[in-house]
């Protein structure tokens, strides 16, 4: 039963993504799009459909790449995400982590402006925006090249039918 509902969520996205009428510029652009909002904390698919109308991308596969990475994928990269940002700051990723742990589990919003607060935040931002990047270039290039394949074999079958 469950294979076939997973059958069915990856031929709709299939669909979705592969055979929208549009170019593979577009399709690839809007989902990386949707990746890029989806892995940062706080910003999914109202934030991917914002930026997908003003980079003229496409909507639904913005929508999906948002879907797809939005919630479950912050918390596989939290730690990796904590390593860069300190990286880049030039401090140990340790102490971030331990601070970020207290301040999850004693969160309170008169904590939002202590100084304590942005030796977590700032390293734990840097180190999202830089995973949502990366992650956002790798799905552009692999998506563009996947739908100019698809596209190019799909009109190919078409000449070889008629």
């Amino acid at each position: 039963m469950k294979n076939k509902k997973y059958a069915r969520l990856l031929r709709f996205a299939y669909n979705k993504l592969f055979l929208i009428n549009d170019s593979p510029h577009k399709i690839a652009l809007g989902l990386s799009l949707g990746v890029f909002t989806g892995i940062i904390p706080g910003v999914g698919p109202i934030a991917a459909i914002l930026l997908a109308l003003l980079l003229r991308a496409n909507r639904i596969s913005a929508i999906l790449g948002s879907l797809l990475t939005n919630t479950w994928i912050t918390f596989v990269t939290f730690l990796l995400s904590i390593k860069v940002g300190s990286a880049i700051i030039k401090t140990d990723w340790h102490d971030v982590y331990a601070e970020s742990l207290v301040l999850l589990h004693n969160f309170r919003w008169q904590d939002l402006f202590k100084e304590s607060l942005l030796n977590v935040v700032l390293p734990l931002l840097l180190g999202y925006l830089v995973i949502a990047l990366c992650l956002a270039l790798t799905v552009y290039v692999v998506t563009l090249v996947l739908v100019k394949r698809i596209k190019y074999a799909r009109k190919n079958r078409a000449k070889f039918s008629q």
